[in-house]
Formats: structure tokens, sequence, C-alpha cells
């Protein structure tokens, strides 16, 4: 993640031009650029970043070892792997994004591709703010559930996580969970029943 401050504030993915462009897009070639307006983002307790992208490979989902790349796959949209930040687990095993209760949270969002759209959505949370196609100068929307990221494009939402719990990051096209495309948000703090309240299930009587 590179940041900047220029003339054209936005979030910009990027890669090469060189060919086969999205073999190496599919190989990892990409990455996002914040270029932050004058003065500056509103100061938010945490700020994650977080990339989508998919993966051809000939071996099944979940091989260990050498991956052989998969050109026909590649060119029939038919993805081995979809995941967040380059690798299976790589934001639940092994880097999750944390956070305590109350606190704000800004996630800039890209999509390396190269083919797949992204359905982004946090499943228990709703974005307070969602500045569409990365658009930070812009006016933001409100109380989004899940916002739509094509290849090569990129958002920011933001919002404050009120209860303690473990948050899913998704593609809300939610097969791809078992391709790979997951991430937690863990949150520590105080439960605020006033907000949510699991009710446990009474213990079944033993009379008649």
């Amino acid at each position: 993640m590179f940041t900047f401050k220029a003339l054209n504030p936005g979030i910009y993915v990027y890669h090469c031009a060189t060919p086969s462009v999205a073999h190496h897009i599919a190989q990892g070639m990409y990455g996002l650029i914040l270029v932050e307006p004058a003065g500056g983002l509103a100061p938010v307790d945490h700020e994650y970043y977080v990339m989508q992208g998919d993966m051809y490979t000939s071996q099944p989902f979940g091989t260990k070892g050498h991956l052989d790349f998969n050109t026909a796959e590649m060119m029939a949209e038919q993805a081995t792997y979809i995941v967040f930040n380059g690798a299976v687990g790589s934001l639940t095993t092994k880097h999750p994004l944390t956070a305590k209760a109350g606190e704000t949270i800004r996630i800039f969002f890209g999509d390396g591709g190269p083919n797949y759209t992204s359905s982004f959505h946090v499943i228990g949370e709703i974005f307070d703010k969602l500045y569409d196609q990365g658009a930070i100068t812009s006016p933001a929307l409100t109380s989004v559930q899940t916002t739509t990221v094509a290849p090569g494009g990129a958002t920011m939402v933001e919002f404050t996580v009120q209860v303690p719990g473990r948050y899913l990051l998704v593609d809300h096209a939610l097969s791809r969970i078992e391709e790979g495309a997951l991430g937690y948000l863990v949150v520590e703090g105080d439960a605020n029943p006033g907000v949510f309240n699991s009710l446990s299930t009474p213990a079944a009587s033993s009379g008649h």
C-alpha cells in the first residue's frame, strides 16, 4: 500500500501492463495506492488494507507445495482460489484484523482481479460511511450493507464496532468462502446488551 498527497485524491489499484497482464495479476502483481486529500483523512482508531484476488492452478484447492498456473482456467474464469491479501488464511489464522468495542474502523478495499467482481460485506456490521469507487472527496453513502467492487476498482468504508465478537469479512457471493475469500475482524470488550443480547435456550423440562 502506497500513500501520496497529490492532485487526484482517491484509492487506486495498480498493476503491470506486461503481457499477459491477466496472468501477472492472477499471480499477485497488484496493490493499492491511497492519494490523500489536502489535510489528510479524518482520524479513526484503526485503518486496514484488504485486497481480493482470484488465482488459477492445475492442482485442486488446498494442494500443498508447488502449484502450476492454469491458463485455460483463467481464460474460462474458473478460479481455484479467491483470496484476501494474497493467501488463504491471511486474515483469519495468520493476521486477523483486531479492534475494541466502541472503536472506529476504516477499511481500504480493492479488487485486483483479474476476473471476479467482489460484493464486499462484513457480516454483523453496517458501513456507516461508504466512499463508492474510492471517491474519497465525494459525499459518502451512509448505512450500506454490501458494496460492489469491480476488478481494478476500490472503495473505502468506515464503521464503529459496538459489540465484541468475531466479524466475518466476505465476498457476499458466499460460496467463495470455500475458495478462500474469508477474513476475521476480532473485537474485544464488554458485552453491550443494549445493541445485541444472546438469549440462552431454556433447558428442556423433564416433567410431563
